[in-house]
């Protein structure tokens, strides 16, 4: 099953933080996490769902055409196909018309996302779930859904070639074929993290990589848990914030995709490359793994990190930053949106072994690894 993650709370951090403070008294006392950021950092929180909506119920109605609906049920499937795209290949004007709507709302979505107009398509159309296929190749009229990005709503809504609404038990994988619009996370989220370094580079939080050899810290394996992911959701899309000192004695912050971690349940062995020490003052840093869940604004996650982490001196010794990094999330990405998924404190360049994180919710395990000058 594709990754799910519960909700939450920034107490269950604060615990972990207090058992930290026993652990790193002798180099910092920690300070308290700075309040949350601006408004105008906030996230557009349902933005992105609005629009796919809008596209998911124009699809259904454009399936009125026999020509296209056979040119979708032959093209969607579990793993999803561009919608824009496909319905621009299509020569027939219910085709066309919906082209023009996705196109129109795949620029919408990217500026939702803090992400460049001109990123290209990123709705796909794919089918639900693969059980389907039998039915809908039969002839079957299939409905179309959006993949919301509540992982704990209990309802679905999809719509028929009529316009009419239809509501799905999210818990239950429907008789009934159906299609969901759904957003290309893997492409979003490759350009989100362009724009996190981007942006923080620009505010003087991250910057040039050091010359020659260096040490890093790698992941050997890592792990999810989660067991409540519904038939709606598709796989994960990941990436992770280390936060440390820079060798400038400023806060920096270097943004780590993660392609690779989609579902829960599974431990995957990347041999990635998760932190840089030439790049800190210290030898210790922090790391807060996130999920794009659909409506994740890039460029105001980067606003408000920013926002708050500048406001943080070097004391001289170092103190953890996850708190800091959790007080700039916007309150939604504490409710029902799975934005923030797991946090690692203090991780050090010997750390090496199993380091679980600090909700439970995951595990790594990493070793120290020598990087050769080329």
């Amino acid at each position: 099953m594709a990754l799910s993650l519960s909700r939450l709370r920034r107490s269950t951090v604060a615990v972990a933080a207090l058992s930290l403070a026993a652990l790193t008294a002798g180099q910092a006392a920690a300070v308290p996490a700075p309040a949350p950021a601006p408004a105008r950092a906030a996230q557009s929180t349902g933005r992105v769902a609005s629009i796919e909506d809008q596209v998911a119920r124009s699809l259904a109605r454009s399936l009125t055409d026999a020509t296209w609906r056979s040119r979708v049920r032959a093209a969607a499937d579990a793993a999803g196909t561009g919608l824009a795209p496909l319905a621009a290949a299509t020569d027939t004007p219910a085709a066309h018309s919906l082209a023009e709507t996705a196109a129109d709302a795949d620029r919408r979505i990217a500026a939702a996302k803090g992400l460049d107009a001109g990123l290209g398509p990123l709705l796909r159309v794919q089918l639900a779930d693969a059980s389907m296929r039998a039915a809908l190749d039969a002839g079957a009229t299939p409905l179309v859904a959006t993949a919301v990005a509540d992982d704990h709503a209990r309802t679905v809504r999809a719509y028929d070639t009529a316009g009419r609404v239809h509501t799905l038990d999210a818990t239950t994988v429907p008789d009934r074929p159906v299609y969901l619009v759904d957003i290309d996370a893997s492409k979003a989220m490759a350009a989100g993290v362009d724009v996190l370094r981007k942006e923080f580079t620009a505010r003087g939080l991250a910057g040039a990589q050091a010359a020659g050899g260096w040490w890093a810290t790698k992941i050997d394996s890592i792990e999810v848990s989660d067991d409540q992911e519904p038939w709606f959701k598709g796989a994960a899309e990941m990436f992770s914030l280390v936060t440390g000192f820079g060798q400038d004695g400023k806060v920096r912050v270097d943004s780590v995709a993660m392609p690779y971690l989609r579902y829960d349940g599974t431990v995957y062995n990347p041999n990635q490359i998760l932190v840089n020490w030439s790049n800190y003052k210290y030898n210790l840093a922090d790391v807060v793994l996130m999920e794009d869940d659909g409506d994740t604004n890039y460029l105001a996650l980067a606003q408000a990190v920013a926002a708050v982490l500048l406001t943080i001196a070097d004391q001289g010794a170092y103190v953890p930053l996850v708190n800091a990094v959790l007080a700039a999330l916007p309150s939604s990405w504490w409710t029902d949106d799975p934005d923030y998924v797991e946090s690692w404190y203090t991780l050090a360049r010997t750390s090496s072994g199993r380091l679980n994180g600090a909700t439970g919710n995951g595990w790594m395990t990493v070793a120290p690894y020598w990087v050769e000058q080329f």
